[in-house]
């Protein structure tokens, strides 16, 4: 079989396409150029385009660079930097996965004849039936379904995880044992285009223009104090409000950028049993209002147990708020490790 292999630089790809060679399989390494601007993390800087180049040259394969720049740029860089200017907190690392890995690059391996694309993700593909599942990989602790629940059924069925059957360990000890170079670099944390020596708030500054909110109390009405920008609030933070009423702290509750006003309660009051969604995508049937599921709302939480109501979640016991445009993963209640879909949560009811 034909793959291609998407190659970050880092070492799950890395064993990803070295578990593929050794499978017998034609592959091809493929990295991608998505960011143009300065990068010192994530996994777009030009030491890790030479880092899958070399690891490509030690198992004997063809390595390949696409530039993305414009599309990136397009479907996730401008979304992320609107996001914020209208109060939304984005996951600009799943819609890059949804829109240009497992989109533009998918498309792109079609075109060129390869019979599937692997990634070194940690979760797991399999055909129970007739229709590909995502499940959670074998190393709770590193899993990644929760950034590919947004993918459908069509996408999965072309789609290779090699590491998702590995922990990390195992995948560690798999890159020195094969003496790539690869084998001890960190794991990627941050977001490919903010450079970390400047943060989010110089990224969106030279975007947007930033406004200061004023923070008002829920119970009161009061203005107890003031950000300096609204647009970098999220719904739910504690910390950088620098407010406390009564002797309570408060977190942000909502966030409104037009009115220039956040709303901030105490900790009793930043949770919440119903959940709105929207863009809700299903990998299998769409589950009936009714129908039960558990809800995982960032990438390490624990997944909360509730029932689908068409258009959000109720959960079975509140829930810490989850701030809009955050993606909201389901999976089976019955079987936990099995994803259902995934949406976009909504604001509040």
């Amino acid at each position: 079989m034909r793959v291609l292999v998407a190659m970050s630089g880092g070492v799950d790809s890395s064993v990803a396409a070295a578990l593929l060679v050794e499978a017998g399989h034609d592959v091809v390494g493929a990295t991608l150029k998505l960011w143009g601007g300065p990068s010192d993390s994530g996994c777009c800087s030009v030491a890790d385009v030479e880092d899958a180049r070399r690891v490509a040259g030690q198992l004997g394969i063809d390595h390949h660079v696409f530039n993305l720049t414009e599309a990136f740029e397009d479907q996730v860089v401008r979304p992320y930097v609107a996001d914020h200017a209208a109060g939304r907190t984005p996951n600009p690392c799943v819609e890059c996965n949804r829109s240009i890995k497992f989109g533009r690059l998918l498309e792109r391996s079609r075109r060129l004849g390869f019979d599937a694309l692997a990634t070194g993700h940690h979760a797991r593909i399999v055909v129970p039936g007739s229709r590909a599942q995502l499940r959670r990989g074998a190393d709770r602790a590193k899993d990644q379904s929760y950034v590919l629940a947004m993918l459908d059924g069509g996408v999965l069925e072309q789609l290779l995880l090699p590491v998702g059957d590995l922990t990390k360990h195992e995948v560690r000890s798999r890159a020195a044992a094969l003496g790539l170079r690869t084998a001890g670099k960190p794991d990627s944390q941050d977001v490919c285009f903010i450079y970390s020596a400047t943060g989010r708030r110089a990224f969106l500054e030279e975007r947007i223009d930033l406004h200061p909110a004023s923070l008002v109390d829920a119970g009161t009405g009061r203005v107890v104090g003031e950000v300096p920008a609204g647009e970098l609030v999220t719904v739910g933070q504690r910390r950088g409000l620098g407010v406390a009423v009564d002797g309570r702290r408060r977190y942000a509750l909502a966030v409104d950028t037009a009115a220039r006003r956040i709303t901030v309660g105490p900790a009793d009051q930043a949770v919440a049993r119903r959940l709105a969604v929207v863009g809700a995508a299903w990998s299998g049937p769409t589950p009936p209002p009714g129908a039960r599921a558990l809800a995982q709302t960032s990438a390490h939480a624990p997944a909360g147990a509730g029932r689908w109501l068409g258009d959000g979640v109720l959960f079975d016991q509140p829930q810490p708020l989850v701030a809009p445009g955050q993606t909201v993963a389901f999976y089976d209640p019955g079987d936990p490790d099995a994803v259902l879909g995934a949406a976009t949560a909504g604001r509040a009811p």
